[in-house]
């Protein structure tokens, strides 16, 4: 009789635990459910696609990856008809760099425009720094050997992650990126440590090639319009400053880090 007694003073208390539980769960999934998974969500901004040819099967902010340009294709940087085709003597005057100022070349390749920006913020009697970043070791590299150059002694190569630019906090006058902003694996996360190194008050600028325009002989995915740069830098402390049309094939889109 006690034993049948205990036996059903347990199965009461279990019941109550089960009724409690399904109430709790209950609960959750009216106050809770459509919330807790939208905020999980929110934390990863990247998306799964089906990778097209000349993607990495990777969104950002309704935008597919493009797939980076490996070290082995360097030479087509240092390419003779690129002065026609880009025009980077247009672009150095867009910069409006000074002697003595602290600028990054992200994702620099083979030092391209790290070498010109060289000879203009190394001059004077305070000389400044071209900080080469990029994240194939096989380039810094060859960025460790151009700053071997004495008239290049202000290059100093950084070898970068994909997510972090590795540059000291606060330090930055400009940063630009040629080419690079769309082949970034993880965007977000690479602006966010590139704003973190910026001046208040420094600058970031974003060369792409223009979408918006179909006569460019670039792949489409290699391509941004200026709506979606400026949509994708505007998530961080970056105010837009102006954006020149004098290349012939790219944007150069400039922000302003908030001060």
């Amino acid at each position: 009789m006690k034993k049948s007694f205990i036996g059903g003073h347990l199965q009461g208390i279990l019941s109550v635990n089960v009724r409690l539980s399904l109430c709790f769960l209950v609960l959750v999934f009216l106050l809770g459910y459509s919330t807790i998974p939208h905020a999980v969500a929110s934390d990863n901004p990247y998306k799964k696609t089906r990778a097209s040819a000349d993607g990495i099967g990777k969104s950002y902010m309704g935008r597919e990856i493009a797939r980076v340009m490996g070290w082995q294709a360097a030479d087509w940087l240092e390419r003779p008809e690129r002065m026609r085709e880009e025009r980077p003597d247009l672009l150095l005057a867009e910069l409006k760099l000074k002697p003595g100022m602290v600028v990054a070349d992200i994702g620099a390749g083979s030092g391209y425009h790290s070498r010109r920006m060289a000879e203009i913020v190394g001059a004077g009697v305070a000389p400044g720094t071209v900080y080469a970043v990029d994240v194939q070791p096989e380039m810094v590299q060859m960025l460790a050997k151009v700053a071997r150059e004495p008239r290049y002694a202000t290059i100093k190569p950084i070898l970068s992650t994909a997510d972090n630019v590795k540059l000291p906090t606060d330090s930055i006058d400009l940063a630009i990126m040629v080419d690079v902003y769309h082949e970034l694996e993880y965007p977000l996360e690479v602006m966010r440590s590139l704003v973190g190194s910026l001046k208040p008050g420094g600058r970031v600028v974003f060369v792409e090639y223009r979408a918006e325009d179909p006569e460019v002989p670039i792949k489409e995915l290699h391509k941004m319009s200026e709506r979606q740069i400026r949509r994708e830098a505007e998530v961080h402390a970056l105010v837009w400053e102006r954006t020149s049309n004098v290349l012939p094939w790219q944007h150069i889109v400039v922000f302003r880090k908030k001060d």
